[in-house]
């Protein structure tokens, strides 16, 4: 099929827009992009998604869109939003998508620091955060919205349709066909792509511009290693302010050619995977907690008979899945006939359950994945790898090779990326996938990127014999106890964070005697197992506090504690004393990025009251706590937390 009268060979094909062309004129009928809307999937080919972007781009510069600008996008994975990016691209302007859960002050930084002009978003409630902020942000004067649903009524003057935009658009495209052309034929490999902003672990946000070159780069080398082409599909669920949603949900799929399948909300994600079955799937290690959680709240709801198949089967597939997933000899008739049966009567309906039965590469990445974790899924079959990058890489260093899956390592460096390991341990990566710079702050990247080119990404980790990376933690975290052990905060949290009951933990021990952490439990995992035993509670504070919760979590620390026991350079960091929180961290009270992950040093300042209390004999605290909720109103909640030891064991050498 023809576009516009341009040639597939008449310019180069280092830009997402002009690939997206390319996938117009070749495979113009074939699906790139399908929304489930009201119980109904909807369906729109690549000439389909190209025509709809040319549109909003014409709109845009009809509007004083130019190159260079930069355009907010916000809201969930809709199929507007992610051609909303290739609109911008086509003028030379730059998306910057935003995290749709962030409160209006942490999205008023971004705008301000951005100086975002244009935006669109989703919704109402993303229409109401921008209207909130708007007088912090004066350069903001364009916002269109997708999901016209309670706005009938809003009159203000920066605010459009995205209907009656696009429409505008068409009418333009119709009157002058050769504009966009011209100006997707201007664009080069070198000019920045997409600036997506750091989670902000310990201070404002920073916005990682990444130009078309560095992410086609990175696009390419995943699809090659995984064989990835045109008949491959994934869900795009996660927020596409994450790099990994805009690795593998569009730059990946722009590459490749393949279809990305829009959820009708997040609540109906599991439902829409089953319905779908990708054969690509990428979630970062939250999501597969989660998943494994909700299994195992199932099987103890399960009859006897079905609890003693699974757990049978679940031992067969630790013993020898993984193995027979790689394809390794040594796995017994017998095992082989039992792994057999087991995919029959439990792996398989698991699968299925779960919307995996067609995936062909699941990925995980974004933190460390618990070893326990990650077996799990590949012994049922499933072939999870990890990979390792960040947003400053494009996601893209290290990919585990088909066969040669470790579960303690992220695997080997990809084509045209070299890692090194300074001499204090830290990762450092250079190759065609680093950033040009972040945005406005030429300090900030001098600082990253030193004069041999090698970006520092502040991992502490080592190469294996094999030429596998591992990753120990984060280097600023990675620390000693007082006598001069290893401390490593992350791998002990992903350790606990193994176990159904427990949400989030944090480790504390950096120069000091032992370890003591903070736990959240996981509200429906023992919400059910605490109606199974007939424990009344009245919510989180109150089941939190419940002396039979303390004993599970204990149960559970206690096991970690005899895991750790068999690590002789990690049997110091057992977990002498513990408290379980009164509260869920949570991203609204900075306690968490909105990639979820723990800020420390914030958490440690915020609750130093119980770090101190865990360090002493005190057998509970009391606390208040400022909180926010999600209608905007703070409030206080407080409790008196019980503080509980649990046992240590003396360290011994793993069984090979």
């Amino acid at each position: 099929m023809a576009v516009a009268g341009v040639s597939v060979d008449a310019v180069r094909l280092d830009t997402f827009p002009r690939l997206l062309r390319q996938h117009a004129q070749l495979r113009g009928g074939r699906p790139a992009t399908r929304e489930k809307d009201l119980g109904i999937w909807q369906t729109w080919s690549w000439a389909e998604v190209f025509t709809e972007a040319r549109a909003l781009a014409s709109a845009l510069a009809q509007m004083g869109f130019k190159r260079g600008d930069n355009l907010a996008i916000i809201g969930d994975n809709r199929p507007r939003l992610y051609w909303s990016f290739a609109a911008a691209q086509m003028l030379g302007g730059v998306p910057v998508p935003l995290y749709q859960d962030a409160v209006a002050a942490e999205m008023a930084f971004v705008l301000q620091d951005a100086e975002i002009r244009f935006a669109i978003v989703e919704d109402q409630e993303q229409v109401d955060k921008m209207l909130e902020i708007k007088d912090q942000c004066p350069a903001l004067k364009h916002i269109f919205y997708d999901d016209p649903r309670g706005l009938t009524h809003y009159g203000q003057s920066e605010l459009a349709s995205l209907d009656a935009v696009m429409d505008q658009g068409r009418a333009e495209d119709r009157l002058h066909p050769a504009a966009i052309d011209a100006e997707i034929d201007r664009g080069g490999a070198d000019e920045v792509a997409v600036m997506l902003y750091t989670s902000g672990t310990t201070g404002k946000p920073k916005g990682v511009c990444q130009t078309h070159a560095s992410f086609i780069s990175a696009a390419k080398s995943g699809c090659e290693f995984d064989k990835l082409g045109p008949d491959d599909s994934i869900l795009s669920y996660l927020p596409m302010a994450w790099v990994g949603d805009h690795l593998f949900s569009y730059a990946q799929a722009i590459v490749a050619g393949f279809t990305i399948n829009c959820p009708e909300s997040g609540d109906t994600v599991l439902t829409d995977m089953r319905e779908i079955g990708p054969t690509y799937y990428f979630a970062p290690p939250r999501v597969f907690e989660n998943v494994l959680t909700t299994v195992q709240i199932r099987m103890e709801d399960a009859g006897a008979v079905k609890r003693w198949l699974f757990d049978y089967f679940s031992g067969v597939a630790r013993r020898v899945g993984a193995e027979i997933l790689d394809g390794k000899g040594g796995v017994s008739i017998k095992d082989r006939l039992l792994y057999a049966l087991g995919d029959i009567l439990i792996y398989g309906p698991l699968r299925n359950v779960l919307g995996l039965s067609r995936v062909r590469v699941a990925y995980t990445a974004g933190a460390a994945i618990g070893p326990d974790l990650f077996r799990f899924y590949r012994s049922i079959g499933v072939n999870l790898k990890q990979l390792y990058g960040s947003t400053e890489t494009c996601a893209a260093v290290c990919l585990q090779p088909d066969g040669e899956i470790k579960f303690d390592s992220v695997g080997k460096p990809i084509p045209g990326v070299e890692v090194m390991i300074a001499a204090s341990g830290e990762v450092m990566v250079r190759g065609g996938c680093l950033l040009k710079e972040y945005y406005k702050r030429p300090d900030s990247t001098a600082e990253a990127i030193d004069g041999e080119g090698y970006f520092h990404t502040g991992d502490a980790g080592f190469f294996d014999e094999h030429g596998h990376l591992k990753i120990i933690d984060r280097a600023k975290d990675v620390g000693k106890l007082a006598g001069g052990a290893l401390f490593a905060p992350n791998f002990i949290e992903n350790k606990l964070k193994f176990f159904s009951f427990i949400k989030e933990a944090v480790a504390f021990g950096d120069a000091r005697e032992r370890v003591c952490a903070f736990i959240n439990i996981d509200m429906g995992a023992v919400g059910n197992w605490a109606e199974r035993r007939n424990i009344a509670y009245s919510g989180y504070t109150d089941l939190a506090q419940k002396a039979e919760v303390y004993e599970l979590i204990r149960d559970c620390l206690e096991k970690a504690n005899a895991d750790l026991a068999q690590d002789p350079m990690l049997a110091d960091s057992q977990v002498h004393r513990f408290l379980v929180l009164h509260k869920e961290l949570d991203p609204d009270d900075d306690e968490l990025t909105r990639t979820r992950k723990v800020r420390r040093r914030f958490v440690a300042e915020k609750y130093a009251v119980l770090i101190d209390a865990l360090y002493s004999d005190q057998p509970s605290q009391y606390i208040e706590t400022l909180v926010k909720f999600e209608d905007g109103r703070s409030g206080m909640v407080a409790a008196d937390l019980r503080i509980m030891s649990a046992t240590r064991y003396p360290a011994t050498k793993r069984a090979a």
